[in-house]
């Protein structure tokens, strides 16, 4: 059975890869960018099932009226895919205070008013499925990424505290955490003034490594859409989806360095307790 679709940052990388692939096999898409003219082609060949719309997620307002023209429109939405943003990189102390803002206002509030603004929709239909698209950098960090792990940190925070909230409801949620792949992601990095003070640090080593080309990209784009669809397409799919084995292994080494550190304060914590 064919499924409906609203895909958020659909212009280029996963996102289009994503909206492509769901119009191949016959489902319906509406598909959100900021420059419309983007998907043309898809347009053209595809009139039927896709409906492009702009939206910039750093506009609240805008968020809630795409949403109402995008359920209207279709009249059912089971999938969200909640994909826009962009990184920021730089040491915390070389970046600027609107490159700040901006990173926080896309990706985590942005993200989190888009999936607010979807709820009632859901609500209304008898439920419906979320994928957030959130990164290995939600659960692991790299120098030079701080604001961007700060965002993906703080939206996996709010997806594992509203899926509880709306299990009940018939709505449930998908945190895809891809690692390092191949799109235009590094591309479309912005970039804060580097300080010579950090040259000889763990953010100058990380920043060489992007330029000489050194820093590992092993994931596929294609296969992690496929990976994508096929887990919201199962009936009861992890709230986390891990992607590539950069992201596993990354993700394996943090979650077992801090449970391994908690052990290690075990008698401390428990001192804590009231007699």
């Amino acid at each position: 059975m064919s499924k409906t679709w609203l895909i958020t940052g659909a212009s280029s990388g996963l996102g289009r890869l994503m909206t492509e692939s769901l119009l191949a096999r016959g489902d319906r898409v509406v598909a959100t960018l900021r420059q419309e003219s983007a998907l043309d082609d898809l347009q053209q060949a595809h009139a039927d099932r896709l409906a492009v719309m702009k939206l910039d997620l750093t506009d609240t307002v805008g968020i809630r009226a795409t949403v109402e023209r995008a359920f209207a429109g279709m009249g059912r939405i089971d999938v969200v895919v909640s994909n826009a943003g962009y990184g920021l990189f730089g040491a915390a102390e070389e970046l600027g205070d609107e490159q700040i803002e901006h990173q926080i206002a896309t990706n985590l509030t942005g993200s989190i008013q888009l999936i607010r603004a979807v709820l009632p929709h859901l609500r209304a239909q008898g439920g419906g499925r979320i994928m957030q698209v959130s990164s290995e950098g939600g659960q692991m960090a790299y120098p030079n990424f701080s604001l961007y792990h700060a965002t993906k940190w703080g939206i996996e925070g709010f997806i594992e505290s509203l899926a509880q909230e709306v299990a009940p409801l018939g709505i449930d949620f998908i945190l895809a955490e891809p690692g390092p792949t191949a799109t235009n992601f590094a591309a479309a990095l912005a970039h804060a003034e580097p300080m010579d003070a950090y040259a000889g640090t763990p953010s100058g080593d990380v920043r060489r490594a992007l330029t000489d080309g050194s820093f590992m990209i092993k994931g596929d784009a294609g296969r992690t859409v496929a990976a994508m669809i096929a887990a919201a397409d199962q009936p009861n799919p992890p709230l986390r989806l891990t992607l590539g084995s950069t992201a596993y292994a990354s993700i394996t080494r943090a979650l077992t360095g801090r449970l391994s550190a908690l052990e290690a304060q075990r008698d401390v914590a428990f001192s804590a307790d009231a007699d």
